[in-house]
């Protein structure tokens, strides 16, 4: 029997498994820009305005490290160029989605399943592999359909797909590799995305460094993010970078598969670390055990969301250069009140993302319910005297509070960087944190959503994704695109205020609260009345 035996057929399950959730995803990703589009066009109607723009932008170091470098004036460079962080969010799509159908299920049993039944060693990587390329490649097309739709130039357009598709399908290489490293889908994952901030962090520095002719400028070639974005869409055209890219992803792919030979299933290369005999006595409770399984995910978040504070505080005073740099800007936001109205809607929208940010760790906190039920860990533990209410209360803590806990590194962080780049910590600071704060209510509304599905409806409790991917949509592109406003409504984020410097009314985030602890108070009730397991 071929080792690739049944790849088709693990094809069509991984395809149902995320019949939902990738084809929202590969929408999101290519319809996104056609919103940066519009805005452009809004904002610089002008040949004029938009040089202006691009003049303030080129040598704005904050922009830089954020989207890469700008590399000229037309609507379809600075789209390309505005959209500079997406390849990043493809690459953490990829890499999540590879684990989760390779080494989350070796995890849990199902490749084993499987793999009594005709299917080859290494057909689960290859239809995990095989869909998150073709995935990559949707994306690409939908972009570049999208783009030529708009009236962008036909080259442009297609390698501006391209650019997102490469950078997809190198990080899927990437995250098979890891898949076969670790035991665990935590330590799996845990890699990828280091190795995704590491290609990032190098395509930032090197960047930076270009601006002054410093003498790093050369990094960005040692990562795949930098040599996607070198395909420079609608200016340079460069074929090189892509082809490089594609070789590269070629190559990583081939690598896991001869990685995957070299061990057996259920196990990774990497030797894992024993654990002690008997358990810490501190682990006497529901709530001790969750700390110790959450402990590692509470810390990761909190300190991605402080790093993430420091460079969008510190990016916060390149918005209101653009305002003093250029006249055609100055002109622009003159409108809305000036710089000073510049940075707080800045603020604004970067407090909105984290709290979607914070939304995903609520629901990837809450679905540690249905983890613990599927594999069988919860059922020995609720044999003891330990009620299920208590169970899921003592996971439910940090779901609802380890969002606040992020929320509030990310305030401080950010109010803390730009009042230390202004002189003003001490005026920055609060105001930016209830920012932050003031995202709990629609954060705990996403949050309650996976809760009252593990009640009702476990098996399908992972849908709780989509009300997540739906309210990023609505947030990144309703407002642009001119969606009606009972759209926008869906979404919770949309009554939220807006801090710092709008009004405050508390109507909103009561009614939010409320909502949040009916939904979460049904599910619970639900979770009393079904059987456990459900498989």
């Amino acid at each position: 029997m071929s080792t690739f035996a049944g790849t088709a057929k693990l094809i069509r399950l991984v395809l149902r498994r995320d019949r939902l959730l990738l084809p929202v995803w590969v929408l999101i990703t290519g319809l996104i820009p056609a919103s940066y589009v519009v805005s452009i066009n809004q904002l610089f109607p002008t040949a004029a305005g938009r040089q202006g723009y691009a003049d303030a932008s080129t040598g704005n170091v904050g922009f830089i490290a954020l989207y890469g470098p700008l590399s000229g004036s037309g609507v379809g460079e600075l789209v390309a160029w505005r959209a500079g962080f997406i390849p990043v969010m493809i690459g953490l799509f990829s890499v999540l989605t590879v684990i989760r159908h390779t080494r989350t299920d070796e995890e849990t049993g199902r490749r084993e399943l499987l793999g009594a039944t005709v299917v080859g060693r290494h057909a689960g990587l290859a239809a995990a592999v095989l869909t998150t390329l073709a995935a990559n490649a949707v994306i690409g097309l939908v972009l570049a359909v999208n783009m030529l739709g708009q009236g962008l130039a036909p080259t442009g357009s297609w390698l501006f797909g391209l650019e997102f598709a490469v950078s997809g399908w190198v990080f899927t290489g990437i995250g098979a590799i890891a898949a076969q490293l670790t035991e665990n889908a935590g330590g799996a994952r845990a890699i990828a995305v280091s190795v995704l901030g590491v290609a990032y962090a190098l395509r930032m520095a090197g960047d930076v460094s270009a601006l002054s002719g410093g003498p790093l400028s050369w990094l960005p070639w040692l990562s795949p993010i930098g040599w996607a974005q070198k395909i420079a869409p609608y200016s340079a055209d460069a074929w090189g970078p892509a082809v490089l890219t594609v070789v590269a992803a070629a190559l990583l792919v081939v690598v896991a598969v001869a990685l995957s030979a070299r061990r057996d299933v259920g196990s990774g290369l990497l030797p894992s670390r024993l654990g002690p005999v008997y358990a810490a006595p501190g682990l006497r409770s529901p709530l001790a055990l969750s700390w110790r399984l959450h402990r590692g995910l509470l810390a990761g978040w909190v300190v991605t969301f402080a790093l993430l504070g420091v460079l969008f505080g510190g990016l916060a005073d390149s918005v209101g250069d653009l305002v003093r740099d250029s006249r055609e800007m100055a002109d622009v936001f003159a409108r809305i009140g000036g710089a000073g109205a510049l940075v707080d809607s800045y603020f604004a929208a970067m407090m909105g993302l984290f709290g979607l940010i914070g939304a995903a760790y609520g629901i990837q906190a809450c679905l540690r319910l249905r983890a613990e039920e599927g594999a069988g860990r919860a059922e020995p533990l609720l044999g003891t005297a330990v009620g299920r209410l208590r169970w899921a209360a003592s996971h439910l803590v940090f779901a609802t509070l380890g969002p606040a806990v992020a929320l509030v590194a990310a305030g401080l962080a950010v109010g803390a960087t730009y009042g230390a780049i202004i002189g003003d910590v001490g005026g920055e600071m609060p105001r930016v944190l209830v920012a932050a704060l003031v995202q709990l209510p629609a954060v705990w509304v996403l949050t309650a959503v996976p809760v009252v599905l593990f009640g009702l409806l476990p098996r399908v409790a992972a849908v709780s994704w989509g009300a997540l991917v739906v309210c990023l949509l609505i947030s990144l592109v309703g407002g642009a695109l001119g969606v009606s406003q009972w759209v926008l409504d869906i979404s919770p984020f949309t009554h939220l205020p807006h801090l710092p410097g709008g009004d405050v009314t508390a109507a909103p985030l009561v009614v939010l609260v409320a909502l949040a602890a009916v939904l979460g108070l049904a599910g619970l009730a639900a979770l009393r009345r079904r059987d456990m397991p459900a498989t």
